[in-house]
């Protein structure tokens, strides 16, 4: 054991001092499941920061400093040291380790940071068998080309392993399979499910962000970004722009895909604990969907309030201004427009004008995501996203606020790299619904169940280790082929991974 190497904080010269904060106290009992010795527990106790030795030598990385040996042998950091592939295999060998332990540790290191965890999880006179120790409690094992003997290599890892762990989430070591997702599903009372566009694109509503999408069809507005026909303030100025194309991502009325049936049998089974949509199109109530398992992140068409005096109506009022592009105006207001109209006065544009209650670019969110999102993030079992790319913000951040020991299952066209799901099943959304309702034994409550299981409905095994397959429709080809690309433009049945 090398005693004359001490880590030092990067961000103090105090050394590693454990704070006797409630930051420190809501992990403490964590701590001493791994620190247990009565030198340590003392020091603790005693609130003794002082840091034996002489001063650093050099810096390794952001987060630590290392002291030469007292023999002066040192070794440069090894730049090349990588965690290999995302999947982790956990240590199991140490009686103290085990996957909830190493969930604990990774939640620890993302709520409070990398400093907390340094005063936490290392002792003051930290040697290369502390380090080892961080390494397996964060769930990790040591790469064998790594010199355990050799501080520098072993600090050099651990920032590797703080940067993966705060980055990214890691993947389930015991999750990976089509079986396990059955199994869990099978077994779970409290499912998030995320949904985008994509899950509706098959009723010929656009999504936004793909090559046939919303914002592809926009060029002629002349709008520097096609995104800004839902900014807010572009509304106040000429809510005409968004009129003129409104009509295009209008919802049909009492249609739904089967993929809305598949959420609603999870609410019918006792298995949904919410439903978090970015769709605007509010076809989860044309699905039967009960509005307490919703939350319309971004608004949805169901309903219009005046940008002026806040009157609400029912959305249907204004859908015929809608179809004919035309804004639609409140009544309540018109006396007073028509007044500003004839003056030489000044008013907006927008002005009595009826905007529907979606979220716009420079407005916050519903309420309601905030009120129960924290709560619904610690009683969640399994985390199902559908449909989406997982681009906007703070949707998008839900899968990386999930507990890291809850499974995490996509849905999608394409694969989301930047996202380590458990487990991805690629494919159009209404078909993987029916294969996991055969495979489940569930009876889908829509037209198209019975038509999509006699064309031939598979999974096909993509990469096991990384728990990626893809749904096989036989009696249509593939997402993204040429001749999906025609009959999808023929048939409006294009499903996207967009939002």
């Amino acid at each position: 054991m090398n005693s004359d190497i001490v880590l030092i904080d990067s961000d103090s010269d105090e050394g590693l001092k454990r704070r006797n904060s409630d930051a420190d106290g809501a992990s403490s009992q964590l701590y001493k499941r791994y620190h247990t010795s009565d030198e340590q527990i003392a020091t603790e106790e005693n609130g003794n920061d002082a840091v034996s030795g002489s001063s650093s030598n050099e810096m390794v990385g952001e987060e630590l400093n290392v002291k030469e040996s007292t023999n002066g042998s040192s070794s440069p950091v090894n730049d090349d040291i990588k965690l290999k592939g995302n999947r982790v295999e956990f240590d199991t060998s140490s009686e103290s380790d085990s996957m909830e332990e190493a969930f604990d540790a990774r939640d620890f290191l993302r709520t409070f940071g990398r400093d907390e965890f340094i005063r936490n999880f290392l002792p003051q006179n930290t040697a290369a068998p502390d380090i080892i120790r961080a390494i397996e409690i964060l769930g990790f094992k040591v790469d064998p080309s790594i010199d355990t003997s050799d501080m520098y290599q072993l600090i050099n890892y651990l920032r590797e392993i703080f940067v993966r762990v705060m980055k990214n989430r890691i993947p389930l070591d015991d999750f990976y399979s089509i079986d396990h997702v059955l199994e869990k599903i099978k077994s779970s009372n409290n499912i998030i499910v995320i949904t985008g566009a994509g899950i509706s694109t098959s009723l010929g509503i656009p999504d936004f962000r793909s090559s046939k999408g919303l914002y592809s069809q926009l060029t002629s507005l002349g709008l520097s970004d096609p995104q800004e026909v839902f900014d807010i303030e572009l509304f106040h100025t000429d809510p005409k722009i968004f009129y003129s194309i409104a009509h295009k991502i209008l919802p049909p009325k009492d249609v739904y895909t089967p993929l809305h049936s598949f959420i609603r049998i999870l609410e019918s089974k006792n298995k949904l604990l919410r439903n978090y949509t970015q769709n605007i199109d509010n076809v989860e109530q044309n699905a039967g969907i009960s509005a307490s398992k919703i939350v319309q992140c971004h608004g949805s068409f169901a309903t219009a309030s005046c940008v002026t005096c806040k009157y609400k109506v029912d959305g249907e009022k204004i859908r015929k201004d809608i179809e004919l592009k035309q804004p639609a105006f409140c009544p309540k207001c018109s006396k007073q427009r028509k007044k500003l109209e004839k003056s030489d006065n000044y008013y907006p544009e927008s002005y009595g004008v009826f905007k529907p209650d979606i979220t716009f670019f420079g407005e916050g969110l519903p309420s309601r995501f905030h009120d129960l999102i924290n709560e619904d993030l610690q009683q969640c079992d399994l985390l199902i996203s559908i449909g989406t790319s997982l681009q906007v913000a703070p949707v998008a951040n839900i899968v990386e606020k999930i507990p890291a020991k809850i499974p995490q299952v996509l849905i999608n066209r394409d694969p989301i790299p930047r996202c380590n799901f458990d487990v991805s099943i690629l494919g159009f959304c209404d078909d993987a619904a029916v294969y996991l309702c055969k495979e489940l034994s569930w009876e889908l409550d829509h037209v198209k169940f019975e038509e999509i299981l006699k064309g031939g409905i598979s999974l096909n095994c993509l990469n096991e280790y990384e728990g990626t397959y893809r749904v096989i429709n036989d009696s249509r080809p593939p997402p993204g082929s040429i001749s999906d690309s025609q009959s999808q433009s023929d048939e409006d049945n294009d499903e996207s991974d967009e939002d």
